[in-house]
């Protein structure tokens, strides 16, 4: 005799994103009912809009930059020039060869059940979708986040873009502003201006970054001003846009003045709404504009309903909603909870030279008065730098006061690479000397970090 089931489902995921897909693919692999809804492409950002396109884009910036300035190696590089249709083209190949973008089918394949459009609860068992009401016995929600247009006069009179639409242009703009100062808008900034587009950043913040320690964004500000011609405006807002033909005027507000800049496009990269409209709180289910409010299991105030990546409000990185889709799936199947641990998620900007950090920051231990040992070290002191003529950067790293690595950032070549052994510091707690006492190869970027740890044993 068939069993007879409560719930049409075990577990109804909301969103195939990072946050998501984890969670639906391992639930299903242990037997569970399983059913994925996406209002928008399968996959989600990261892989269809947001990483693996931008990345596959900058890669090929950067190559074509450090190619274009060889000639102090020695290389007739001055007259390299690009395609930028065919840069496109190279970009959707990336896209296409992770396999996470656009991947219905993939979910379908492992017993997953597959559902398009806008789902909302309306009861805390029961959703409605396409006129069709689903049950679950348990749900996850990460629909992700939308980025926010702000309330500007005269905005809604033009076109602009996103970080979305701008990877779809068929030719760099000649010149672009951008709304925002954070680690997308820094990324496509570079990304722009190498191939030839007069680049303004507006930051409402005293610095670009501001979510990062000070030397960060100050450094990263002047080598973008220098190397790529990068005009950043901090301590500014844009009060108004004028549609002046084919151009747009810009009014900028900056210590209390005003002046104007005419760009071809504007991008709006300044921050990021939680998609929470789904009738959350017809299943009860607290919330804000700013987020789903989850406890450390990631669990909301229904005790069967979860929540996870951007939807919470915290900006998190695709690394990290991969975690928590992890975690979430595991408290929601079985009894010994595992709280979500952000300290030893890294954060990345793909920028060149890269930012990361992992860890606690000195701006955290500031405000928190807590008491720390810090050291930095500027990369001209290691030979790479000379090797590579590259002599912009630095690592810091922070220890407590019996030298337990609490955490650091970078600002070099490959920075993402370099984190992570002092990303396994602060997870198994090692100490400044037992980084400072591990060999690091001769020639390497990585030697910053043994020096800076050296400073601190």
């Amino acid at each position: 005799m068939a069993k007879k089931y409560e719930f049409d489902y075990d577990l109804i995921v909301i969103g195939s994103g990072a946050g998501g897909s984890i969670a639906a693919t391992i639930a299903a692999r242990d037997g569970k009912r399983v059913a994925i809804i996406e209002v928008d492409t399968f996959g989600g950002e990261s892989p269809n809009w947001g990483d693996v396109p931008t990345k596959a884009l900058l890669h090929v910036a950067t190559l074509f930059d450090e190619a274009r300035h060889g000639a102090k190696f020695g290389l007739r590089s001055s007259t390299l020039g690009y395609n930028y249709p065919s840069i496109s083209a190279w970009k959707d190949l990336a896209v296409k060869r992770t396999g996470a973008a656009g991947n219905r089918k993939y979910y379908e394949a492992q017993g997953i059940n597959t559902f398009v459009g806008l789902a909302r609860f309306i009861s805390p068992n029961e959703i409605s979708i396409n006129r069709r009401h689903l049950s679950a016995e348990n749900f996850l929600v990460a629909t992700g986040s939308k980025w926010a247009i702000p309330e500007i006069p005269g905005l809604e009179t033009i076109n602009y873009l996103t970080p979305r639409t701008i990877l779809e242009t068929i030719r760099p703009p000649k010149n672009l502003l951008i709304i925002g100062g954070n680690d997308t808008a820094v990324e496509i900034a570079q990304l722009m201006a190498i191939f030839g587009t007069k680049v303004y950043i507006i930051e409402k913040s005293s610095r670009l970054l501001p979510n990062y320690d000070r030397e960060v964004g100050e450094l990263l500000e002047k080598t973008l001003a220098d190397q790529k011609g990068i005009t950043t405006l901090a301590h500014s807002n844009v009060v108004a846009v004028i549609k002046e033909g084919l151009t747009k005027k810009v009014i900028i507000s900056r210590a209390g003045t005003e002046k104007s800049v005419r760009v071809d496009e504007i991008l709006i990269a300044d921050d990021k709404s939680p998609a929470v409209d789904l009738g959350l709180e017809n299943a009860g289910v607290k919330f804000t504009g700013r987020g789903i409010k989850v406890n450390e299991f990631l669990q909301t105030n229904i005790k069967h309903i979860f929540a996870t990546g951007e939807v919470l409000g915290n900006g998190s990185h695709t690394h990290t909603a991969m975690s928590e889709s992890q975690v979430a799936v595991n408290n929601i199947f079985k009894h010994n909870k595992i709280a979500m641990d952000y300290t030893v998620n890294p954060r990345v900007i793909f920028t060149h030279p890269a930012v990361a950090t992992v860890g606690v920051s000195e701006d955290d231990c500031e405000r928190h008065n807590r008491a720390i040992n810090k050291a930095i070290v500027p990369l001209n002191i290691i030979a790479r730098s000379n090797t590579a003529d590259f002599r912009d950067g630095f690592v810091k790293i922070i220890t407590d006061k019996k030298g337990t690595i609490l955490g650091a950032t970078i600002l070099a070549p490959a920075a993402g690479e370099l984190i992570h052994e002092l990303a396994l510091a602060v997870k198994c707690k090692l100490t400044s000397n037992d980084i400072a006492q591990t060999p690091h190869a001769f020639l390497s970027w990585s030697e910053a970090i043994r020096v800076a740890a050296g400073k601190l044993s």
